[in-house]
């Protein structure tokens, strides 16, 4: 794995977790209200887009990032829905 590689993965890795606590926070206080839903679809129609794009270059950091982040804000869109 070339260095191009690394550097985007802990990139990856990183913006991805930063979706951690407001997840937990949601889940735990049962409650997303403080959660903007235009935000949140404006926020994963670009993460759709940027995953469409890392499967194009066949970037595995950019699909793997943007997949993982997509998949916990769906998480996060359905508890704001659950908990409204």
């Amino acid at each position: 794995m070339d260095f191009l590689t690394v550097l985007g993965l802990v990139a990856g890795t990183l913006t991805t977790i930063a979706f951690l606590p407001q997840m937990y926070k949601t889940w735990q206080s049962k409650s997303a209200k403080d959660v903007s839903f235009v935000m949140l679809i404006t926020f994963m129609s670009g993460l759709f887009l940027w995953f469409i794009y890392g499967i194009y270059l066949q970037a595995l950091p950019i699909i793997l990032s943007n997949g993982v982040c997509l998949f916990f804000n769906m998480i996060i869109l359905w508890l704001k829905i659950k908990y409204r």
